[in-house]
């Protein structure tokens, strides 16, 4: 006795049509994905005056992730040569990395926990600049990342609880 599977009984008109209703349940979908995103533009425009009180926050820590990028890489580098003067400032530096991308990500969000982590991360980002002083005569990488972290200092205090 041939059994056949189910998909096997199903006729080629019921297969056009099933074809055809996810199609039409695909289509559906896609337009009202559509129109979500486009009410979500929509409220992202109007909601402008909320998000800028956090686009200088924003700014400042994103700056500060980008130029401790290059710092760490840097450090490493040294590091690397057997130069571990900067040590200390890497360590600094990849702590700064970990609060700045949170608080970036935080403050996009409006999170209700923002001033309390604009305040930890204006205390990691002090850290983080104490360290690379001690090396911007020598190394531009470090100015650049205890300048961001100034930079973010000022923000942080601004909204810090």
């Amino acid at each position: 006795m041939n059994k056949k599977n189910n998909f096997e009984l199903i006729t080629n008109q019921e297969r056009r049509d099933l074809l055809k209703g996810v199609v039409a349940v695909t289509a559906a979908v896609a337009s009202t994905a559509i129109l979500a995103d486009t009410e979500e533009h929509h409220h992202e425009k109007t909601a402008t005056a909320d998000n800028a009180n956090h686009y200088e926050l924003i700014e400042a820590a994103l700056s500060c992730v980008k130029n401790g990028q290059l710092c760490s890489a840097h450090c490493l580098d040294l590091i690397k040569t057997g130069d571990t003067s900067t040590a200390q400032c890497l360590t600094a530096v990849t702590q700064m990395l970990t609060m700045c991308s949170t608080l970036s990500q935080m403050a996009a969000y409006k999170s209700p926990h923002l001033g309390m982590l604009a305040k930890v991360c204006a205390e990691v980002c002090a850290d983080c600049e104490k360290e690379c002083r001690k090396h911007e005569d020598k190394h531009a990488a470090c100015k650049a990342c205890a300048d961001s972290c100034a930079a973010c200092i000022k923000e942080c205090q601004k909204i810090a609880a």
